[in-house]
């Protein structure tokens, strides 16, 4: 035997029927001062200063990374003027 309800409510109504606290005050508060504080944070970092903080080790690893394949092309190339 099955049994099947419909309950037609709104997020609220059912929240308050639960006993479920209402926390969307304290989530649009939060957001406010997460939003402050990146634009603060963003203010006064200059471009120079963002990009090094995002991509520390990114450009560095990517400048090795084309040494090592220039060196190796370079070798590729040395070998087959040998033969």
């Amino acid at each position: 035997m099955k049994v099947k309800i419909d309950i037609d409510c709104t997020p609220e109504e059912a929240r308050t029927f639960l006993g479920l606290p209402d926390v969307k005050p304290l989530q649009e508060a939060m957001m406010k001062e997460v939003e402050e504080r990146m634009r603060a944070n963003l203010q006064a970092m200059d471009p120079e200063t963002m990009f090094k903080t995002w991509l520390p080790a990114g450009i560095q690893g990517w400048e090795q990374m084309q040494r090592m394949f220039w060196s190796q092309m370079g070798k590729s190339a040395d070998d087959k003027k040998e033969d």
